[in-house]
């Protein structure tokens, strides 16, 4: 079984706890150390009840205080040399550096990192196994790889991002260079983005898939829930989307 929930997710911060076993893993903390802190005992945890931390890439909403929190608690953080390299605080505990499409174990847990198009050094997001369960998770993509398409055919669980909506987008107050980044194929995805892959993929053990890295400005919880929708065949309102202040309540893999 996979446990998992969301402490928040959104261009403000994210961060992700995932459980398999005995093992407990956060992926990213954009967040500060003490706001980190504060929202995992909103779920009745500590950062010293974790076993490592896993980060996607060196954007401030995901690196946030990984470096820190990694010194204060004497964890090891597990990412790419590029974002390593790139991070502007790179003094961890410890640190390892893992690759892309080369899966690792980390105590209970199966993890495969996998490369996305994003404007950063080197980004990784991961999917994580049981054994018998697969969580993926899916955001800071600028557009649907075959490879992304892949890794999430036959999840039991995803955490796709519905970052914007193109309309919104252009008729927002970002200015044009921003609209471009985020628009652009190495930017993130939007709602349309996530309803492509959910008819590209082998959807008979998913159980839950829930919209991630919403934007407050240029998004709205209707629209990616309508996305979400066409794509697995139900009404909107049963849909799931993270929000950046309470992420999602606690998940499973399996029915309870």
């Amino acid at each position: 079984m996979i446990r998992f929930c969301s402490l928040g997710s959104g261009s403000s911060g994210n961060a992700l706890i995932v459980e398999i076993g005995s093992t407990r893993l956060l992926v990213d903390c954009g967040f500060s150390v003490q706001e980190l802190e504060r929202r995992m005992a909103r779920v009745k945890l500590s950062p010293a009840d974790l076993t490592a931390v896993l980060v996607t890439h060196e954007h401030a909403d995901h690196i946030g205080a990984s470096a820190p929190l990694s010194r204060r608690y004497g964890l090891t953080v597990f990412t790419s040399a590029g974002t390593r390299l790139a991070a502007r605080d790179n003094g961890f505990a410890r640190i390892q550096e893992i690759q892309a499409d080369a899966p690792l174990e980390i105590d209970d847990a199966w993890i495969h990192p996998f490369t996305v198009p994003h404007d950063s050094r080197e980004p990784i997001q991961f999917a994580f196994s049981d054994g018998d369960h697969r969580l993926v998770l899916m955001t800071d993509a600028g557009h649907i790889s075959p490879h992304m398409v892949d890794i999430a055919s036959g999840a039991h669980a995803l955490l796709l991002e519905c970052n914007h909506d193109p309309e919104m987008l252009a008729a927002g107050r970002y200015p044009p260079s921003l609209k471009r980044r985020i628009g652009g194929g190495y930017g993130h995805l939007p709602n349309h983005a996530a309803t492509e892959l959910l008819n590209r993929i082998d959807q008979t053990r998913l159980r839950h898939v829930v919209g991630m890295h919403l934007s407050t400005d240029n998004n709205h919880t209707d629209l990616a829930r309508d996305a979400l929708a066409i794509g697995l065949g139900c009404a909107p309102c049963d849909t799931a989307i993270a929000t950046q202040d309470k992420g999602f309540d606690w998940r499973t893999t399996v029915p309870s």
